[in-house]
């Protein structure tokens, strides 16, 4: 899987997460800070959006401190449904549920230890959808329009 991964500020977290990414086989193209200088949050949330919307990655995993403005920023690209995700369960459904497929991590509150189950969470395959959960994410597809 083509992985697109921004952050506004480089840490060993983000490190840890690109290592792991690499680890596990998925194509990682690098955004922001993680590749260069301290880069604003807005601008790599949009860079790494756009390559996902255009096709150019599958997913987009961001950070920024509360993980918060990355999110809100991503969800500016028609066609983003980012999440701000915590834990591993709330990956699991935002990529089950809401069809999410732009993870958003605060630097602040996630460890590498717990960056690493939210990510295995994430990349699970999605299992058959329920028709009301379909009926939502279509209505989000539809608005996008």
């Amino acid at each position: 899987m083509k992985i697109a991964i921004g952050s506004d500020m480089h840490s060993h977290t983000t490190d840890v997460v690109v290592d792991y990414l690499k680890k596990l086989g998925h194509e990682v193209h690098e955004y922001g800070a993680i590749t260069g200088p301290p880069a604003p949050w807005p601008k790599v949330a949009i860079e790494a959006a756009t390559a996902v919307a255009t096709g150019n990655a599958d997913q987009a995993i961001l950070f920024c401190w509360t993980g918060t403005g990355i999110s809100i920023a991503a969800n500016k690209i028609k066609g983003i449904r980012a999440a701000l995700c915590t834990d591993a369960e709330t990956a699991r459904g935002a990529r089950t549920w809401n069809d999410a497929n732009v993870l958003a991590m605060s630097l602040r509150l996630v460890s590498e230890a717990v960056a690493k189950e939210i990510i295995d969470a994430w990349l699970q395959p999605v299992g058959e959808r329920d028709a009301e959960d379909n009926a939502c994410i279509q209505y989000l597809k539809d608005f996008d329009q």
